[in-house]
């Protein structure tokens, strides 16, 4: 008996002493970093929103789109704003060129040093490259920067920022475009589509610049300036009476 005692004591005394088991309570700061590191699932990038343009049917659409940018453009980096919009239009075919459309660039501005996005087109050569923007105000601001930063360009930011003829003869000095036509066809832009006054409103001569707020209808802005509405259409280049909130029209002092 004494032996049969003694074997259930080392039984009872093995066991006691064996490792113990962890339990978890849920409310456990263990058990909660060990559920949230089985639930996480790695995050998804948030893909990027297509920018969706009004529909620009015509030169007049192009300006009032694009008029507002060439100008802030000019104030930033002196380059005259109806230069720019004139560019723009010759360059992208109205903004219906297939750099345009497929890589928002406006201005036919070539890879060179580019590390960005990039889309091969047919110009001079085949399948040149060509710089892709995601935002064609993008392109705008490498507009700028493309002729500001380049030593061949400099020379234009000497002339007055509102003599358009030299600025568009000397951009085909620069080399900026082979065809030979390149300046009249840029002149002839600003002068039909008057886009010389957008360089006076930032130059502050004989015009002001407006932002379109809610409510406004041209019959609101005629009465708060005291200009007939027809010339608010005609500075402006407006088909119809629709605006659109955030445009900017040009105001006859």
């Amino acid at each position: 008996m004494k032996k049969v005692s003694l074997i259930l004591v080392i039984l009872f005394l093995t066991f006691s002493c064996g490792t113990k088991r962890v339990i978890y309570n849920n409310k456990s700061e263990e058990f909660k970093k060990e559920v949230k590191t089985k639930k996480e699932k790695p995050k998804k990038k948030k893909s990027k929103k297509a920018v969706i343009l009004p529909k620009i049917l015509n030169i007049e659409d192009y300006v009032k789109y694009f008029s507002g940018i060439a100008m802030d453009e000019m104030i930033q980096f002196g380059i005259p704003a109806s230069i720019t919009l004139a560019q723009g239009i010759l360059e992208s075919g109205v903004g219906k060129g297939r750099l345009a459309v497929e890589a928002n660039n406006h201005f036919g501005i070539k890879c060179h040093d580019w590390n960005g996005k990039k889309i091969f087109h047919d110009d001079d050569e085949e399948q040149e490259c060509f710089r892709k923007y995601d935002n064609p105000e993008y392109s705008y601001r490498d507009h700028s920067l493309f002729l500001s930063n380049r030593e061949r360009y400099t020379f234009l930011f000497e002339l007055k920022k509102d003599d358009y003829k030299q600025w568009a003869r000397g951009l085909k000095k620069a080399g900026y475009a082979t065809d030979p036509k390149y300046p009249k066809k840029l002149i002839d832009l600003v002068e039909r589509y008057e886009l010389y006054k957008y360089d006076n409103v930032v130059l502050k001569k004989k015009n002001r610049l407006y932002k379109v707020k809610k409510r406004d209808t041209l019959n609101s802005i005629s009465k708060k300036f005291n200009i007939p509405i027809d010339l608010i259409k005609k500075l402006n280049s407006l088909q119809g009476d629709s605006l659109s909130l955030g445009q900017i029209l040009i105001i006859k002092k």
